[in-house]
């Protein structure tokens, strides 16, 4: 390859690399029991862009099923649910927490214990797709300062 080709080509990957707008910051997944079949992947998910984007879907390696998931009151009682997406605000951000939006890991395929990762890919509808490894951890004493920073 000519040299010509090869800057190009760095360039061009560089740009790639620095397009997009979507960043994730603390992604972590919750240490489940041994007996356990679900999980969830919490986050904060930020848009440095001029236009609102979703996320759309989501995959890992850690169980069969992904879903984009939240906790609401239906009929008087606390629920959780399947969503179609997670809106993330032009120049904004949007927090997945305990008791909120979060990434919902169904069929998991082992017990996910603290210090495993879990690696995802976030899609998003403007083409957008984000991969990531979240560390899975205890929701106990230690997230409490996670939770409170991220209300």
């Amino acid at each position: 390859m000519k040299p010509i080709r090869i800057i190009a080509s760095l360039i061009s990957i560089a740009t790639l690399m620095m397009a997009g707008d979507i960043s994730v910051e603390n992604p972590f997944v919750k240490e489940v029991a041994p007996n356990m079949k679900n999980s969830a992947a919490f986050m904060t998910i930020k848009n440095s862009g001029s236009k609102t984007v979703n996320l759309v879907s989501a995959t890992n390696d850690a169980s069969a099923i992904t879903e984009l998931h939240t906790h609401g009151k239906k009929d008087g009682m606390m629920v959780m649910y399947k969503v179609d997406k997670i809106e993330v605000p032009a120049k904004g951000e949007a927090l997945l927490k305990p008791m909120g939006l979060h990434v919902m890991l169904i069929g998991l395929n082992k017990q996910l214990k603290e210090g495993d990762n879990v690696n995802l890919e976030l899609k998003f509808d403007n083409g957008e797709s984000v991969k990531i490894t979240a560390p899975v951890k205890k929701l106990g004493g230690q997230m409490k300062p996670y939770l409170d920073t991220h209300k």
